[in-house]
Order: C-alpha cells, then sequence, then structure tokens
C-alpha cells in the first residue's frame, strides 16, 4: 500500500475486496491507470447528483485535471448552482418514504419541490436563478447571439452577479469549478430541465427565439469534433454515473463517427465504468451489462470495463477519493 494516500484510500484498499466492493476498487484503480498512461476522461452524470452534493468531490477532480469533459442532464447543470446560491432554504425531509398524497401536496403549496429526501425552494432557488439567466438569454437574443446552455450557466457564474448569494463553500461548486476552468460539457436534453421549461415558457411568450440556445444536434457535433482531436493516443474513457441520456447520447459519438461518417480508424472509448444501482434487465440500456455495446461500436473488446451495481452517492466519492489520494 502507498504511503502517499490518505486514510480514506486505505480504508478502500484494506476493505474492499469482494462483490461491488471489489468492483469499485477495480474501477478507480483502472480510471488511475488510464489517466497516468495519458489518457483522457469524460464523466456523465445521470439523476440527481448535484443535489445529492456531488459537488464536494466532483470540483476537486475538475480542479485537479482528472476530468476532462463532462456529460450531464440540464437538471444536474442548474442544481449544483441552485445548491451554492439557495442551500440554507433547502429542506430534509428523512421520512420521506411515508408521506401521504395530502403530505406531497403541502410541500408543493409551500413551493418546494421534492428529489427523494431533499426539497428544493422554489423562490430562493429556481426563481433566484431565473432573474439573473434571464437577463443574459435575453442580450444574446437582442444581439443575435446563441450559446450552448452550460456557456449561459458559465457566463452567469463567471460574471458575479451570483456571488452575493452563495451560501455554501464556493469549493464545493462543480459548475463554479467547470466554469473557471472553460471545462467542455455537453448537455443532452437540456429543454427538459427546470431552466429548459422556463426559456421554453420565453419562446412561447415571443419574447425569445428558440434559437438562441443551442440545442442536442449542435451538441453532438461539437462532441464529434472533440472527439476526433482528443483520442489520439490512450484515447479517452468513459466513467458513467447512472445511466439515462447522460450517458447514452456521448458514447453514441464513437458509432457516428466510425459507421456513419465512414471514419474508420476512430478509436473506441479505452475505458469503461457505470455505477449505477439499475439491475441488468430486458431492453434497458442503463440495465445492459458493458459487454452490450460492443456489437453497437461503442466499446473495444478490449477496453477494460467496470460495473458497479450500487448506489452512485456512496460509491462515486469513494472513486474520487482513491483518484486523489485521500
Amino acid at each position: 500500500m502507498s504511503n502517499t494516500r490518505g486514510p480514506i484510500s486505505q480504508f478502500i484498499e484494506t476493505n474492499y475486496l469482494h462483490f461491488n466492493a471489489a468492483a469499485l476498487m477495480d474501477a478507480a484503480k483502472g480510471y488511475e491507470t488510464h489517466l497516468t498512461e495519458g489518457g483522457k476522461m469524460m464523466v456523465t452524470i445521470a439523476g440527481a447528483m448535484s443535489t445529492a452534493e456531488l459537488g464536494i468531490s466532483l470540483a476537486e477532480m475538475i480542479r485537479e485535471g482528472k476530468i476532462d469533459i463532462i456529460s450531464c442532464t440540464g437538471a444536474n447543470l442548474e442544481e449544483d448552482i441552485m445548491n451554492l446560491v439557495a442551500h440554507s432554504h433547502y429542506k430534509r425531509v428523512p421520512n420521506y418514504r411515508d408521506l401521504s398524497p395530502q403530505d406531497e401536496w403541502n410541500l408543493l403549496e409551500n413551493h418546494y419541490n421534492r428529489v427523494t429526501d431533499t426539497c428544493i425552494p422554489e423562490e430562493e432557488a429556481f426563481r433566484r436563478l431565473q432573474k439573473h439567466i434571464y437577463k443574459i438569454w435575453k442580450t444574446a437574443d437582442e444581439n443575435g447571439e446563441r450559446y450552448f446552455p452550460h456557456e449561459f450557466m458559465y457566463k452567469i457564474l463567471l460574471s458575479g452577479e451570483l456571488e452575493q448569494y452563495y451560501e455554501i463553500d464556493p469549493k464545493n461548486s462543480w459548475m463554479l469549478a467547470a466554469a473557471e476552468k472553460n471545462l467542455p460539457i455537453v448537455v443532452p436534453g437540456w429543454e427538459d430541465s427546470t431552466m429548459g421549461n422556463i426559456f421554453s415558457s420565453y419562446v412561447l411568450k415571443g419574447q425569445m427565439r428558440a434559437t438562441t440556445v443551442k440545442g442536442g444536434i449542435e451538441y453532438m457535433v461539437w462532441l464529434a469534433d472533440w472527439y476526433v482531436k482528443n483520442s489520439e493516443g490512450k484515447g479517452i474513457g468513459f466513467f458513467q454515473i447512472g445511466g439515462g441520456i447522460a450517458g447514452d447520447f456521448p458514447i453514441c459519438v464513437v458509432p457516428m463517427l466510425y459507421q456513419d461518417m465512414e471514419m474508420p480508424n476512430i478509436p473506441f472509448w479505452s475505458y469503461f465504468c457505470q455505477i449505477s444501482d439499475s439491475t441488468t434487465s430486458y431492453g434497458s440500456y442503463s440495465g445492459a451489462v458493458p459487454n452490450e455495446k460492443i456489437t453497437w461500436g461503442k466499446l473495444d473488446i478490449h477496453t477494460p470495463k467496470f460495473i458497479v451495481e450500487s448506489d452512485a452517492t456512496i460509491v462515486v466519492p469513494l472513486i474520487f477519493a482513491w483518484i486523489l489520494k485521500k
């Protein structure tokens, strides 16, 4: 055991020897080896990982250069910023399994949107962000400028406008860390997020053009160009947190380049890990074993493949702790 490792890493190496625990250890070591050998890493973020405060470990991974690109849902893009500016107003509901429909209605009436055991406050989170992002959207729209959803978020963060509201240590916001590094992000299906819904309402009201925010096809085209430019040498790894569109969208860039763009020398993803509690099941992408991806031209026979069937809110911070030698 390396003496340079901290107590968390030492605990994992000593205790995590079998089953999902061993898979966690193997995946962490594989991630580390991939970077050591000069590879780059994409991290994909599904679910409500930002509300689960993944930023505490993810922001440090970004600052330390352990992540080269992120794919995330629109919810994760905005909810990290909401946690940054409204943390003290969040409401914890530890007995969420016992809530009745009336209890849920009462939360709605009090403007709380529940994500499992955590309620996001509408006024301090959604509306606070809306007030400031509206001006940036409107300015771009009036000037005939177009940006990706994450670029608008970067603009609002880097402007300093939100600093007056900060309620957590800024070093624990992964979006702030990403903005400061101008980290590449792709956000497939952004329109199903709260900010996406709000932007759509302005389009419906005739206040903005839909084209002011760049969409999914443009994200895919941008990602294809990025992949070609960054996949030389050891190549790009794929670290998937959860399932869904955050993972399925970017992984498809390889078969698209290989099959549809007819680029026979395009490299496959050179590391793959999925952390999900979606059990292997019929027809499910999130529940498909990694080998299925070979048939779709996403992974090579020799790509190191890991799957940890467990709760990502528990597993991911431990893997990141290993990579950061904590």
